[in-house]
This record gives C-alpha cells, sequence and structure tokens, in this order.
C-alpha cells in the first residue's frame, strides 16, 4: 500500500483547520514573546546605565554601553562589527546631536525608543523564518519520539559545532540545535540532513535522507545521486493568506528535485509536509500523491499525519 493512505484517504484530509490555524498563531504569538525577553532586558539595563548621564554627551563616558548606542543610532549588531572605533563614535555623536539633545530632559527615553526601535527590526527579521523552524522542530522531536519507542539509538549533528555525538539520556530542547540526525534499520545506516544544498542542482533541500552512516557524509557522498533515499519540502508558515505563494515555491522546488534525479534514472521518494493547506492546495497535493510525483505528504498541524510520514521515513 501507499504509504500516504496510512494516514490520508482524501484531499480533505490535508486541509488545514480554523482550529490549527488559531492555535498556529498563538505559537507563533508566544515564541515571538519569548526571543524578545533578551532585548526587552537590554533596554532596562540600558535605560538604568544611561540614567546616570546629567546631559546626552555624558553618554559617551559611561562604559559598557557602546553597542546599546549604536543599536539606538540604526546600526544593528551585524554592521557595527564593520565599523572603525572611530566611525562608532562619529555616529553615537551624530545620535546625540540630531536625537537626543532635542529630547532636553527626555532623552534616556528618546535613547530607549531608538534602541528598541532597532532590536525590533532584529526580532522582525528572525520571525521571517520561524515557521520554518517550528516546523523543524517538530518534525525532530517526533522523530526522535519513534526512535525511543522504538528502541533504536540515534546520532545528531549540533548545528554550531558540526560536531557528530551520541543522543544525550535528557535530550530537552536538543531540537533548537539540530542539523542532522542518524539511526540505524535493518537495511543500514541511515542520516537525515537538514537545510542541504544539493550540490547537482544546487538548491537548497529542508530534509534529505541518505544511505549511509555520518562518518560516510562526505561531499562524495552529497554529490552521489544514487546515496539519496527521499528528499522533502518543509513549509512552516501558518498564514493562510500565504499558503499559495508557499505550496509553489514548494511545488516549484520538488518538480526541481524530481528531473534533476531523472537525469540519473533514479527516483528517490520526494515528499511534502506543510502547516497552511488550503482546500485547492491540497487536491493539487492529492493528485501529485495519486500520480505519484509525491510519495507521501502531510499536514503539520496534525500530529497523526505527522507520526505516520515519520515512520515512513524511518523504515526507508
Amino acid at each position: 500500500m501507499k504509504p500516504y493512505k496510512d494516514h490520508l484517504k482524501s484531499s480533505k484530509n490535508l486541509e488545514t483547520t480554523y482550529e490549527a490555524i488559531r492555535a498556529g498563531f498563538i505559537d507563533l504569538a508566544l515564541e515571538k514573546n519569548r526571543r524578545s525577553t533578551p532585548f526587552v532586558a537590554q533596554a532596562r539595563a540600558l535605560k538604568a546605565a544611561a540614567s546616570r548621564a546629567r546631559d546626552p554627551n555624558d553618554l559617551l563616558k559611561i562604559e559598557g554601553i557602546q553597542q546599546g548606542l549604536l543599536a539606538a543610532a540604526g546600526i544593528s549588531d551585524k554592521a557595527a562589527n564593520h565599523l572603525q572605533a572611530d566611525d562608532k563614535t562619529e555616529v553615537i555623536k551624530s545620535l546625540i546631536k540630531n536625537f537626543l539633545e532635542p529630547a532636553g530632559a527626555n532623552f534616556v527615553e528618546e535613547l530607549v525608543f531608538r534602541f528598541l526601535l532597532t532590536r525590533g527590526d532584529t526580532l522582525g527579521g528572525s520571525m521571517r523564518n520561524i515557521g520554518g523552524f517550528m516546523a523543524q522542530k517538530k518534525i525532530t522531536r517526533s522523530i526522535l519520539a519513534h526512535l525511543n519507542l522504538a528502541g533504536k539509538s540515534c546520532r545528531w549533528l549540533h548545528a554550531e559545532t558540526k560536531i557528530w555525538a551520541d543522543l544525550p539520556t535528557d535530550d530537552t530542547d536538543i531540537e533548537t540545535q539540530v542539523r542532522g540526525l542518524s539511526w540505524i534499520t535493518p537495511e543500514g545506516a541511515r542520516t537525515l540532513m537538514y537545510n542541504l544544498t544539493v550540490p547537482y542542482f544546487g538548491n537548497n533541500v529542508d530534509l534529505s535522507l541518505f544511505a549511509c552512516a555520518p562518518d560516510g557524509m562526505t561531499k562524495d557522498v552529497q554529490k552521489d545521486p544514487s546515496a539519496y533515499l527521499a528528499l522533502g519540502e518543509l513549509k512552516g508558515g501558518i498564514d493562510p493568506a500565504g499558503a499559495d505563494e508557499h505550496w509553489k515555491t514548494a511545488a516549484t522546488a520538488l518538480n526541481r528535485i524530481r528531473q534533476a534525479f531523472a537525469k540519473h534514472n533514479l527516483r528517490p521518494h520526494i515528499f511534502f509536509v506543510g502547516a497552511a493547506i488550503e482546500a485547492r492546495m491540497a487536491n493539487e497535493i492529492w493528485e501529485f500523491l495519486k500520480k505519484g510525483i509525491l510519495t507521501n505528504a502531510a499536514n503539520l498541524t496534525d500530529d497523526d499525519q505527522i507520526a505516520s510520514v515519520v515512520r515512513w521515513l524511518c523504515k526507508l
């Protein structure tokens, strides 16, 4: 039986419910608040330090707040790394002359407001791909749960250190740091990589499953079309207004994957998981499944569907 039939009976099953959309927006709001907490704490610390200044020019004499002053001037941390010390001083002096001095006795409040504006832009930038981040977390947690229940060991790739290690006994929040997972099946070792640029067609793929162990994940293996068992697109955005656009992007990427492997007379499993799936989009995905263009698909907001896709993926 085709794997998608384990959890899908019709295109209707793929559609995102109103309740799931509402819950998704709430999750996004909570995540945004969580991510904003450090910026609010920084603003409070900046206000406490700046309140020691008698006038705006005294701010230049206070140690440890230069990054805050630069942020208030509209300079991001990344941009600040490209400025010389003299340039930074000039930027801060311009902030003082043009904005803080005109604020008079309220210069500290003006400073904090402008600091939060820049930090708000930083937060907005980090939130643009929050749907993808949360989707990856959910898939990862589901895979770990499946492997744990099956009594299978697992290794994971740390996103920053790029080091593979055995999964710790306490794997709390590990899904926020993972770049890859690996496990053993009766057919051999399997390695799942997140956000990998597939060399021979140059595009990023959200989920790539290889028939090898982590130690065998060389650049040569990544260039070998026959090493790929499955490739999937993951769209975590929950806003229905962007659902069609997300699907168009995903469908284009999936078609590109299929064509690239067809040139090598290969047909790895191709799958799609999305959070916001409208009726027309669900119909298209269902047709792709029936025609064999897609091997599997699921709605990210349905835990049973995700569990089913993960079981299938871990058995390949």
